[in-house]
């Protein structure tokens, strides 16, 4: 049987292939960084914007080329089943309306353990355009539709109403994580012991996440715990723990907790991320000498955005080239894409705000 990605192809009338060929590839690739960037800490959101831009005029290229598009975008998803392919793939599907092709491109995703794109592509779309699939997905007995279900209405904050209270409870465990978050950020009181019998359960991402969503319905006192292990802990959800941790206060608690994590080096940058989630700017002068700690140079940086938003537009203030902090800092970060911040730089920058405005 010929593979999708060995037939060939001849584009329609008007339709350039090479250029079909070239949408496709920089739609993957584009959204793929946005996504990776939507991950760092904090989020630039003006960069994440403009590549959102670029993506959206490479999809009215895949728009106009319709099926044309499908030998190009399956070529690629087999030769590279990564996020950015899968979500061309769904993107494609849904916006054809093509339910096999989006079959085709869910159990792929299955197979490859990867299904942030199509979560991407989702997301991408209107609610409108996708309510009737996540309504089914919602009530499927198939946990990977279930989670693409959640993970939408999570994309579009949408109340799936009774049914997230099965949701909530669900036997996949990514599947009840994601819900859980659902239901606090929909600020769903009404699943309030959901979310408490959730804490007893055996999944660390069950357990995080309803910590949080009780965070979000003002009910902590069953949380606190439970979130700043979490956020001690590290891993991929560690700095939503974390700013739960902080939000769920009391403030004098939270600094005490802090302070115990910094007598250790392994937990040192997370209550320097910490101490920046207090809105507290008066400890800038403090953070600037953890700008000069590689150890927890990266966390000082974070804290810093956090602290003074604004301060990203200054973009003196800081440097890809850990040399530039030190030999120290270039041999920890030699092998990792890091943005410090220049101690220096923004020391400097401080006593700029510390001036009177000249009338």
């Amino acid at each position: 049987m010929t593979s999708l990605a060995t037939r060939t192809f001849t584009p329609p009338h008007r339709i350039s292939a090479e250029v079909v060929r070239q949408h496709v590839e920089q739609t993957a690739f584009l959204w793929a960084q946005r996504d990776t960037l939507s991950l760092e800490d904090p989020v630039d959101q003006g960069v994440i914007a403009e590549i959102g831009q670029r993506v959206e005029i490479n999809l009215d290229g895949l728009r106009i080329a319709g099926a044309a598009a499908w030998p190009f975008a399956d070529r690629l998803l087999e030769d590279f089943p990564e996020k950015g392919e899968f979500f061309v793939s769904g993107w494609m599907a849904i916006e054809q309306a093509d339910a096999k092709r989006l079959e085709t491109s869910i159990e792929a995703a299955r197979q490859a353990e990867e299904r942030q794109g199509l979560v991407g592509a989702l997301a991408w779309h209107k609610p409108q355009k996708i309510g009737k699939l996540v309504r089914d997905w919602l009530g499927a007995h198939d946990a990977l539709l279930r989670y693409l279900g959640v993970a939408a209405c999570v994309a579009h904050d949408v109340d799936p109403k009774q049914l997230l209270g099965r949701l909530v409870r669900d036997p996949d465990a990514d599947t009840r994580a994601l819900s859980l978050r659902l239901a606090g950020r929909l600020k769903r009181t009404d699943l309030a012991q959901e979310m408490k019998a959730a804490m007893q359960a055996q999944d660390d991402a069950v357990r995080l996440w309803a910590g949080w969503a009780l965070v979000e319905i003002s009910s902590a006192d069953l949380a606190r715990a439970e979130l700043r292990k979490a956020a001690a802990a590290g891993g991929l959800d560690a700095l939503a723990a974390l700013r739960a941790a902080v939000k769920a206060g009391p403030e004098k608690e939270v600094r005490a907790w802090l302070g115990g994590l910094m007598k250790s080096s392994d937990t040192a940058p997370v209550a320097v991320r910490g101490i920046g989630m207090l809105g507290d700017r008066s400890v800038l002068p403090w953070l600037i000498e953890r700008m000069r700690e590689p150890n927890v140079a990266v966390a000082a940086r974070g804290a810093f955005l956090d602290l003074y938003p604004e301060a990203r537009e200054e973009t003196k203030l800081f440097t890809s080239d850990p040399s530039e902090l030190g030999p120290v800092a270039a041999k920890r970060f030699e092998d990792r894409v890091v943005r410090l911040a220049l101690p220096d730089k923004v020391d400097a920058w401080r006593e700029g705000l510390d001036q009177p405005a000249r009338g």
